[in-house]
């Protein structure tokens, strides 16, 4: 494999679980709670938005923040190496939106 390649592969492994560009997008706006995450991404199952969080904190793009209040508040975060993947994120959500409305206008034809 040449090196661009394995370049990519990297990229597509860590930005590219079903949800995880989804999610990280969703934390460019604003830090959030577990429950506020499944409100704004309500079709992410409970197990599969856990594990996202721990690759993702594991990867060092999101930070993971525990409250010392009670009961405690778990807060997530974009790192500042996380933020480095907005320009990313935002190509990506636009090439999608051109792309499924292009799918849309071919199934209308």
């Amino acid at each position: 494999m040449n090196r661009s390649v394995e370049d990519m592969k990297t990229t597509l492994d860590v930005v590219c679980g079903k949800w995880k560009a989804v999610l990280l997008l969703e934390l460019v706006e604003k830090p959030l709670r577990f429950s506020e995450i499944k409100k704004v991404i309500p079709r992410i199952p409970h197990q599969t938005l856990i594990k996202h969080l721990k690759e993702l904190e594991v990867d060092g793009l999101v930070n993971r923040e525990e409250s010392d209040d009670i009961p405690p508040k778990v807060e997530y975060s974009l790192t500042s190496y996380g933020y480095e993947l907005e320009p990313l994120l935002h190509q990506m959500e636009k090439w999608g939106k051109t792309h499924r409305t292009r799918s849309e206008e071919t199934i209308a034809n």
